[in-house]
């Protein structure tokens, strides 16, 4: 890093380096940085930080739990270690002490979206669906257009069932709209629409959700074999077969829905069969009566707009 070329002997802000090497996993380096912290400091706040985080990376909980209690006994008010304890009873299991590390934290600092997000987890866990949507919603307020407390938000209104389901439809869409960082926003937006037997909206989630994930080089999600499912079966029931096939040809690829994809491609087959038989009869009648002309009955759905309207 260039910072410590230019300066080696900086801790400053490592606490904050520390936790985006802990996000994108990257043992090594998290490894040396906290080597190279305890050499210079081990005494400084931002120190104990590094070690806990390299700590929990290790799946140590209890060590890094102790090397943030450190980091609390220098600086009570050091807000992140609130965090960061509460985090680490989550991975032991431990709500209650989790529920009392949040609180702290949230009391230091009522802007601490990560600790209110860290109480609607474990309220989730603990199976308290009112109390989850109440942190969940107070996170959001803090991080209004961030994807993963929407989708959170979304998954605890969808838990209330009916009375609440209108508005887990339109934070699924929210979440979507603003750029849905866990690629999780859209299926579960379809899958609602599923539920709620909302056919066609279903039918264009997920047909949104399948071309951007056939546009990313995704192919081993087991949530697009339940998408290529359901479009296929879709289009079945709607008798477009050229199109119900391409998708019963794609179940086929994954194991989940292989065998319902081939059964389906056998009435596909025996469907196209009927029809032709069915327009060869229709033909030979239009010969006997010049007069007559088809009507064409195989209209396809246009596209639909997603944009949810209250």
């Amino acid at each position: 890093m260039q910072l410590q070329k230019t300066d080696p002997y900086q801790l400053d802000n490592m606490d904050t380096y520390s936790n985006l090497l802990y996000v994108k996993d990257m043992r090594v380096e998290l490894s040396h940085l906290a080597h190279r912290a305890c050499n210079i400091d081990k005494y400084r706040v931002e120190t104990c930080c590094v070690i806990g985080n390299y700590y929990s990376l290790r799946s140590q909980h209890e060590k890094a739990v102790l090397w943030f209690q450190r980091a609390l006994k220098l600086n009570p008010n050091y807000l992140s270690a609130w965090t960061l304890i509460g985090h680490e009873y989550m991975e032991m299991k431990n709500t209650q002490a989790a529920i009392q590390a949040y609180r702290h934290a949230i009391e230091v600092n009522r802007r601490d979206y990560r600790a209110w997000y860290g109480l609607g987890q474990t309220y989730e866990i603990l199976k308290m669906p009112f109390y989850c949507l109440y942190y969940y919603r107070e996170a959001q307020k803090l991080r209004p257009n961030d994807s993963r407390m929407l989708v959170a938000l979304g998954e605890s209104y969808e838990k209330l069932e009916k009375p609440r389901l209108q508005e887990a439809k339109k934070c699924y869409w929210k979440a979507y709209s603003v750029g849905d960082v866990e690629g999780l926003a859209l299926i579960k937006l379809a899958r609602l629409y599923e539920k709620l037997a909302e056919d066609d909206h279903a039918r264009a989630a997920y047909t949104e959700y399948t071309n951007e994930a056939e546009a990313m080089g995704l192919t081993d999600r087991e949530e697009q074999s339940q998408a290529y499912r359901y479009l296929a079966n879709y289009h079945f029931r709607s008798k477009q077969y050229d199109v119900a096939h391409k998708f019963a040809q794609k179940c086929t690829d994954y194991p989940e829905t292989r065998e319902e994809g081939k059964a389906l491609l056998k009435d596909i087959a025996s469907r196209r069969c009927e029809a032709d038989a069915a327009s060869t009869n229709e033909g030979s009648r239009i010969a006997d009566f010049p007069g007559m002309e088809v009507m064409a009955t195989a209209d396809r759905l246009s596209p639909m707009n997603l944009t949810f309207t209250p």
